[in-house]
């Protein structure tokens, strides 16, 4: 997981940019500034593989932060973030590695983090099971057996036909492994395993609704932004 700071000086885009990222994968944001002053305190207590950083800011821009950045022994990767298309030159004069125009797209987004992620990590070894805890028990669960996967604060817990079990691991950190391997992110909260899937039922507002094909005919939503992606992956 890269480990990465939002920087805007505007809170409902900082929290977007959060969500987005958490939709996409392979990214932990563990870091927020609202401020270039505030983000370089940050930066200098914790090490980021990677900025989101919005450049009209007041005070120091984004643009002069990078600059500044530059001058680290290892400095973070930049990813620009702004409504207005004309800095995308000045961005990558300072050797941004991306620039993203508001309002981020979801797919568009997927394709910075896959640009971020080193060779190694996009092509991961298959996972076949999971560890979990079960009664105080550390057990491994098969991938296979899954059904689905729902999030519990920063932890998760795997549904498969006969029981539940509790992982310490994020959603997102469980959607980057099991992404390749079939599972789909249909909701913040959801993961599923797209094997498991038996009925796709369209509901008012232009969601879907899931039925699995375990014994209790388990039914989870989809949410309105992941249905066209769902309806693709399931070659609807």
């Amino acid at each position: 997981m890269l480990k990465a700071l939002v920087v805007d000086d505007e809170a409902p885009a900082r929290s977007e940019l959060r969500f987005l990222l958490g939709e996409a994968g392979g990214v932990e944001v563990i870091g927020e500034a609202s401020n270039a002053m505030e983000a370089l305190q940050l930066i200098k207590a914790i090490p980021y593989d990677v900025i989101f950083l919005d450049i009209n800011m007041p005070g120091l821009s984004g643009v002069q932060l990078a600059e500044a950045l530059a001058a680290l022994a290892n400095p973070p990767a930049i990813v620009f973030i702004t409504a207005h298309s004309e800095h995308a030159v000045k961005a990558f004069e300072v050797k941004a590695t991306d620039y993203l125009v508001k309002p981020v797209e979801l797919d568009r987004l997927r394709k910075t983090v896959a640009r971020l992620t080193p060779v190694a990590e996009q092509a991961p070894a298959k996972v076949e099971r999971i560890p979990v805890e079960k009664a105080g028990k550390k057990l491994l669960v098969s991938v296979d057996d899954i059904l689905f996967i729902m999030a519990k604060d920063d932890y998760s817990y795997l549904h498969t036909e006969a029981d539940r079990y509790l992982s310490t691991m994020s959603l997102a950190s469980l959607e980057t492994k099991l992404e390749p391997v079939g599972f789909f992110r249909i909701h913040r909260r959801y993961l599923v395993n797209l094997s498991s899937v038996k009925e796709v039922v369209p509901m008012y507002g232009g969601t879907l609704l899931l039925t699995l094909t375990d014994a209790n005919a388990t039914q989870i939503p989809v949410s309105r932004r992941r249905v066209p992606a769902l309806k693709k992956a399931l070659g609807l």
